[in-house]
């Protein structure tokens, strides 16, 4: 009998990390693959991503509907209660094996209780990583403790999990899924790219993804206004921006995008989804990766592209030599912008390995999803290293 491997997924990032391992659980001849969907994939405001998921040729077995017209901490907060309500429903139908759950979104903390409750044991991917200027760390960390089995990036990050007192036996080292995604998917040329997006690549590109910092009070409008004063004064440059998660205060920095890309019409673009294909094609030719997004230190060093990580949202994560960090003020930002252009930063580029790994991770979770032992009821004792 196939082991039921349940997956959930909440986001388009999210959902982009996830593809070939869905894909490889299908392909499998000992494992049947469930599919949840979340959060902003049911979202109009988010592009109806469940569209493509369904175009990809997966099964959505079912749909957690959860997510409120409002981006306040309050409106986040019930959010996460209606989910944790659907959560148990779905389970309950699905009955499955294993639950999957990918890093750290509040769609995923209601996901995990309601596996918890139900003694559905946990696997987690991403765990043990770094984020201490947002509201993901924390849980991040608590889904670790949730769940059984843990796949992690690094090995720092696997040390991290141990630390918290999950046995190292159940903790396994496999490498970062954007890294996987990237040498799996074949990506687009550069002419076939623009015709998608509609949109011309200029002499110099820059991608910029920014989200709330959501440990920060009421800082996103005015951190993400001193980026755009930052970019004001750069010329000769075309600009993507990426529309923000469905976090508190997303709507500001959506609704100042608007703005900046209706006042720049020749030169700015923003798209709500690009979709995991072109969004992985887009790194090939931007310079830079500009925001606080994770993407910008997980899968930009794999395409030797540039980053400019702005504030605390990934402080503590693994970076790259190709990280340039700066604080989110306008000088700063533009300081940053100089570096990136310097010849030395360019050569420096050239020798950039990703801290993340080289790949295959899909293949590494699934041979373990395959053979490993589940328990029949999902009790843990803290692990203790012998002094």
């Amino acid at each position: 009998m196939k082991r039921k491997i349940c997956a959930v997924t909440g986001t388009r990032a999210e959902y982009g990390l996830l593809y070939f391992l869905l894909k490889g659980i299908c392909e499998s001849s000992g494992l049947e693959l469930q599919l949840i969907v979340t959060g902003s994939h049911l979202s109009p405001e988010f592009g109806l991503t469940w569209r493509e998921i369904e175009k990809d040729g997966f099964h959505i077995d079912k749909r957690v509907e959860m997510l409120l017209s409002a981006d306040t901490p309050s409106s986040i907060a019930k959010s996460m209660g209606l989910g944790l309500i659907g959560f148990s429903d779905a389970l309950n139908d699905l009955n499955p094996d294993m639950l999957l759950l990918l890093g750290d979104r509040y769609e995923l903390a209601s996901a995990a209780l309601a596996a918890l409750v139900a003694r559905v044991p946990i696997a987690h991917i991403h765990g043990g990583e770094n984020t201490e200027g947002a509201v993901d760390e924390a849980i991040r960390h608590s889904i670790t403790k949730m769940s059984w089995l843990h796949f992690v990036a690094a090995e720092e990050y696997r040390k991290r999990v141990i630390q918290m007192g999950e046995n190292p036996e159940r903790v396994h080292m496999v490498g970062g899924m954007g890294v996987d995604a990237i040498r799996k998917t074949k990506l687009l040329g550069k002419q076939e790219l623009e015709k998608s997006m509609g949109f011309r690549f200029g002499a110099k590109n820059l991608l910029i993804t920014f989200h709330p910092v959501t440990l920060e009070s009421a800082s996103a409008g005015g951190q993400f206004e001193e980026l755009l004063a930052a970019l004001e004064e750069i010329r000769d440059t075309h600009f993507i921006f990426t529309a923000p998660n469905a976090d508190a205060e997303g709507r500001v920095i959506s609704g100042l995008i608007d703005r900046f890309v209706s006042s720049h019409p020749n030169v700015a673009v923003k798209f709500v989804s690009l979709g995991r294909e072109r969004y992985l094609s887009t790194l090939q030719f931007v310079d830079a990766v500009v925001g606080n997004s994770s993407s910008g230190l997980a899968e930009a060093p794999t395409f030797k592209t540039g980053t400019i990580n702005i504030g605390d949202r990934q402080k503590g994560r693994l970076k790259a030599g190709s990280v340039i960090d700066c604080p989110p003020v306008r000088g700063a930002i533009l300081e940053a912008l100089n570096k990136l252009y310097s010849a030395e930063f360019r050569r420096q580029l050239a020798q950039t390995e990703n801290p993340y790994g080289s790949g295959r991770a899909s293949e590494k979770i699934i041979q373990i999803l395959e053979t490993v032992s589940l328990p029949n009821e999902p009790k843990k004792s803290f692990y203790e290293p012998e002094c």
